[in-house]
């Protein structure tokens, strides 16, 4: 991904963000004129209403409660768990979507002190995000971008290096995601979930989802150094970078007879600029995590 891609998708979320954050400021409160401060007196000749003492129950009759508010309110409380079930699931993961369409199941709202993913959890939910069915569109996307620009051009035009495009994004992302969210995780025990701010200014929100691929928690739930990120992706950039990326490959002889090669991918050079671009993509999309619960909010018109 390039400088200017980059560039355009921060200015999108730097928009998007403020927005947000603007249309969430909080309203101040309003009285209604209508409504009078104090209750209607009473009048002279009306006895005040009494309210009757509850009927104790006969000798055969069961006793029931007196109050029910308390049924009730375990009533209001499973619905506002079920709400909160939505966003998050009893497994530890998420069923929310990035613009509803995008796998985003291992971002946490509201969160409070969750189990821990075990290993298996770790491989299932990356899996699930990995081969989910909208990846196919999103790398067909990243692959008609990359032929348009001529972008490693060993891969050539035309059907067969589109196709060569279309694997080489696909085996990409799916190797960096198993890397930082599956493998790393699991043998360092770290959380691959991100737990949602959604406090204070949006630099702060900003500043709070940057700061996530450098620090993350452990499975005990210990701040620690990402190596999951930032380890994990590097030999992840570097294990496709010198499996499938192209070679030096010949392209014909030019007008004086002189053989034309391509520019070998498989160098040092290029596995630091695609792990470079893997790390500032996670970061992106770790800031639009962060924001997206308000967006899909406001889309949705519901309360905060």
């Amino acid at each position: 991904m390039k400088l200017t891609h980059f560039a355009l998708v921060c200015l999108l979320i730097f928009v998007t963000a403020a927005f947000c954050a603007a249309q969430n400021a909080p309203q101040p409160a309003t009285t209604d004129p209508n409504q009078s401060a104090q209750p209607p007196a009473t009048g002279a000749s009306q006895a005040p209403e009494q309210t009757p003492p509850p009927a104790k129950p006969s000798a055969g009759q069961a006793a029931q409660p007196a109050d029910q508010t308390q049924s009730q309110g375990k009533d209001k409380d499973k619905d506002s768990q079920g709400a909160k079930g939505a966003a998050n699931d009893q497994s530890g993961t998420s069923k929310d979507r990035l613009f509803f369409a995008l796998p985003n199941f291992l971002t946490l709202e509201n969160a409070g002190n969750v189990p821990p993913l075990t290993a298996g959890q770790k491989f299932k939910v990356v899996a699930k995000g990995s081969f989910d069915p909208i990846q196919i569109v999103w790398y067909a996307a990243l692959s008609g971008i990359s032929q348009a620009e001529n972008s490693e051009p060993g891969y050539g035009q035309g059907a067969v290096g589109y196709g060569k495009r279309y694997g080489a994004y696909a085996a990409d992302g799916t190797i960096e995601n198993f890397f930082v969210g599956a493998i790393f995780p699991s043998v360092l025990r770290q959380d691959p979930r991100y737990f949602q701010s959604g406090r204070g200014s949006f630099f702060k929100r900003t500043g709070y989802a940057v700061s996530r691929i450098f620090v993350t928690r452990s499975d005990s739930g210990h701040r620690q150094f990402n190596f999951s990120e930032i380890i994990g992706s590097a030999i992840a950039s570097g294990i496709s970078t010198y499996s499938y990326h192209p070679r030096r490959t010949f392209i014909g002889n030019n007008s004086d007879g002189i053989p034309q090669y391509t520019a070998s991918d498989r160098t040092l050079k290029n596995t630091a600029s695609v792990w470079g671009s893997q790390v500032g993509y996670d970061t992106i999309t770790l800031v639009v995590k962060e924001f997206w619960p308000d967006i899909r909010r406001k889309l949705k018109k519901q309360p905060h």
